[in-house]
């Protein structure tokens, strides 16, 4: 590709910071590997080395849920007043705003996304440990005063017990925030493991925690690789619950190996979600929202709007300003305050994302746009290019398959019952999109399309009080809203009788 086709921004920053060391944080300590072992991860779009990282391994692992076990048994945490519980998280949520730009530098060198977007997120994070404190404060039961003069019934909902976190790479701060805050507001003790590519901020907030006054062992975090660490996290006796955030592959292998304690399992997993255009639809609005959808955070998001479903009439003009707008996306450096889009996570991931469009063009599609690598001077990360793809059939993997990346596919339709065989054709159901100046057609998409979250003439916008989560292979429970602090709480039935009303069976 050349320079002249795209909004390309070339390397403007030095990202030489002091190599960052990471350990494990265990019942309030830091420690490292028993082995000493370690692993290092480079920057995704600069090719030079931000982190060495402790290699956690069974002896860390199990100690790590042995302490959250320890503390949630002793209930130093979970019968602390919701005042209490609620004052710790707020103190969290400053300490992020007040540690903001060494998290987002931290996130942009490991992850490759924008400063930009890096701050806005961790931004939004603290806005969940704020609204997570609110909720440690709203907890409530349920009472029954119509069982009879002689019973009265009451509701108590508990905290579940241990819960082992598990986060994905694309979304490191604010994943962990989505889950972390809300298990604590319940009163949960947990064991945190983020992604082996985005390590740091993950313990830069464990530091935080600290700070605020957070009791040894309610957190606990392990640095590794989804074996073992991931495997034991999921497995182990000791653990009670799982929440977990990646790919439906790993989803359903954590489903099968916390079968055999029975555990519950909160999973939020992949999408391939579509936006849905009618012919009455504010064309200039949705332009612009399909290219963000796509586009955002280089199309490696779960929520990514990775195929619009155009009705005929409008799909050709639609197409062509998807491309033209496409070309003004500013890729590049992701630490230039200008740049929208950054380098590709790891270069196995590049490969997977030119594997669909290779197979889709081998099949008859049609590249309008991109398809391949984008060259940034000065940069020597893996960049792939803004792409547009039409000429589809459903059938095809890359309009089917959750490709993760800057790739948009383009499906046409006639009626609204083909406009739906679209969107619920595919295994996933996270989220959906509908474009169309009718009330009565956007009501009725709504409530037929399978998905956890419809938006209509917008597209990814989030608030702490909605619920977020999937239908059918996007995973199983919600996160967010009140409903995502009922995930780590468990209902308890007390029925008490009233005097000496019992009747003798004998």
């Amino acid at each position: 590709m050349t320079a002249h086709d795209y909004t390309l921004i070339a390397a403007s920053q030095s990202p030489d910071d002091a190599l960052n060391e990471v350990r494990h944080l265990v019942n309030g300590a830091w420690i490292d590997s028993a082995d000493g072992a370690t692993f290092e991860r480079l920057s995704p779009a600069h090719g030079t080395l931000v982190s060495r990282i402790a290699l956690g391994g069974a002896p860390e692992t199990e100690a790590a849920v042995a302490a959250a076990r320890k503390a949630f048994d002793e209930r130093v945490w979970s019968t602390m007043s919701g005042k209490d519980r609620a004052t710790v998280l707020l103190k969290v949520a400053d300490l992020i705003d007040a540690n903001s730009a060494r998290i987002a530098r931290l996130e942009v060198l490991e992850s490759g996304k924008p400063i930009s977007q890096a701050g806005a997120e961790i931004m939004g994070a603290a806005d969940l440990w704020r609204y997570a404190a609110a909720l440690a404060r709203t907890l409530h039961g349920d009472s029954h005063n119509t069982l009879g003069s002689d019973m009265l019934g009451v509701v108590l909902k508990e905290p579940i017990g241990v819960v082992s976190i598990i986060c994905p790479w694309n979304f490191p701060f604010l994943i962990v925030s989505q889950k972390l805050p809300f298990a604590l507001a319940a009163g949960c003790t947990c064991v945190v493991k983020p992604s082996e590519l985005t390590p740091s901020t993950t313990a830069i907030l464990g530091e935080l925690l600290i700070e605020a006054g957070i009791p040894a062992g309610v957190v606990n975090i392990v640095q590794g690789f989804g074996d073992p660490v991931g495997s034991i996290m999921t497995t182990h006796e000791a653990v009670d619950m799982v929440s977990f955030t990646g790919s439906t592959a790993v989803g359903k292998a954590i489903e099968k190996a916390t079968a055999d304690t029975l555990k519950k399992v909160s999973s939020e997993l992949g999408g391939k979600n579509p936006q849905v255009l009618f012919p009455d639809a504010d064309l200039d609005s949705a332009i612009d929202a399909i290219v963000f959808g796509i586009y955002f955070n280089a199309g490696e998001c779960c929520n990514s709007g990775s195929r619009i479903i155009v009705h005929e009439d409008i799909a050709e003009e639609v197409t062509r300003r998807v491309v033209e707008l496409s070309r003004k996306v500013p890729f590049g450096d992701p630490l230039h305050p200008d740049t929208k889009v950054g380098a590709i996570i790891h270069q196995g991931h590049f490969d997977k994302i030119s594997s669909y469009v290779e197979d889709a063009v081998a099949a008859g599609a049609k590249v309008e746009i991109g398809g391949a690598a984008l060259s940034v001077d000065g940069m020597d990360g893996a960049f792939f290019a803004p792409t547009v793809v039409s000429n589809l059939t459903p059938d095809m993997p890359i309009a089917r398959e959750e490709v993760f990346g800057p790739v948009l596919s383009v499906l046409t339709f006639k009626t609204m019952d083909q406009a739906l065989d679209l969107a619920n054709g595919a295994s996933y159901g996270l989220s959906a999109g509908v474009w169309s100046e009718n009330i009565h057609t956007c009501l009725e998409f709504s409530r037929r399309v399978q998905a956890g979250t419809v938006w209509t003439n917008t597209w990814m916008d989030g608030f702490p009080e909605m619920p977020f989560g999937g239908v059918k292979e996007s995973g199983q429970g919600r996160e967010l809203g009140r409903y995502g602090l009922e995930e780590f709480l468990e209902v308890k039935t007390v029925q008490m009788r009233i005097g000496r009303t019992r009747a003798n069976w004998i």
